[in-house]
């Protein structure tokens, strides 16, 4: 089996989970919704100009994890499928992990979002495994702290290679599907990489060394 490697946010989902979710915990006035809405879209910002400092992201996501108990919080997980994810569903997306399921390839989400938002939404779209950023947990509560290293630019690579000595795969014959500059560094590790709705920088990137380019959008 050959491994297939897709980003999430922006990539297999037509937006941003983690983004949204800081939305919805606005709209649930589970935050403070004048400063956290600031600070939500100032990250999210930078992580689009690939300037985005991964720590002080953390700091400040995975907070409201650490006020709420698990059940409380899934319960409201439920409630962000509903109200956020279902709506950037991608057609075409769920039609590209059906081909690489027909072709017997393992199908691996890596992303940058943390664990709590992004596992159930690789339930949802049946994947055989993720790989994301790890909140802390003691005594199954959520500290608001970040377990290991975080799945982010260098750290997606780590990560899997992590991923890797744990499993009988390789890179060899790789897919991986992304929408992010921020992944250049995973990109450049696989057989082929797909620049998926790239953004303005990926695309310059993808045209010279003349990757693939697809559209996952309606």
């Amino acid at each position: 089996m050959n491994l297939a490697i897709f980003d999430l946010d922006n990539t297999l989902i037509g937006g941003d989970s983690d983004y949204l979710w800081g939305k919805f915990l606005v709209e649930k006035e589970l935050v403070d919704p004048i400063l956290y809405e600031r600070e939500n879209q100032h990250f999210y910002d930078e992580y689009k100009a690939g300037t985005l400092d991964i720590y002080d992201f953390l700091e400040f996501s995975l907070a409201p994890l650490s006020k709420h108990s698990i059940t409380t919080l899934n319960k409201l997980h439920d409630e962000f499928i509903q109200d956020k994810i279902e709506e950037i569903w991608l057609p075409k997306a769920e039609a590209l992990l059906a081909q690489h399921r027909q072709n017997n390839d393992f199908l691996l989400i890596i992303t940058a979002t943390n664990h709590f938002v992004t596992a159930p939404i690789a339930k949802k779209l049946a994947v055989d495994d993720i790989i994301a950023t790890m909140p802390e947990q003691i005594n199954n509560q959520y500290t608001g702290k970040v377990l290991g290293i975080p799945c982010f630019q260098e750290g997606k690579v780590e990560r899997l290679n992590l991923w890797l000595k744990e499993h009988d795969y390789s890179l060899d014959n790789s897919h991986f599907y992304s929408d992010s500059i921020n992944d250049l560094p995973l990109l450049l590790k696989v057989s082929h990489p797909v620049a998926v709705d790239p953004d303005e920088k990926l695309e310059q990137y993808a045209k010279e060394q003349q990757w693939p380019i697809i559209s996952l959008r309606d």
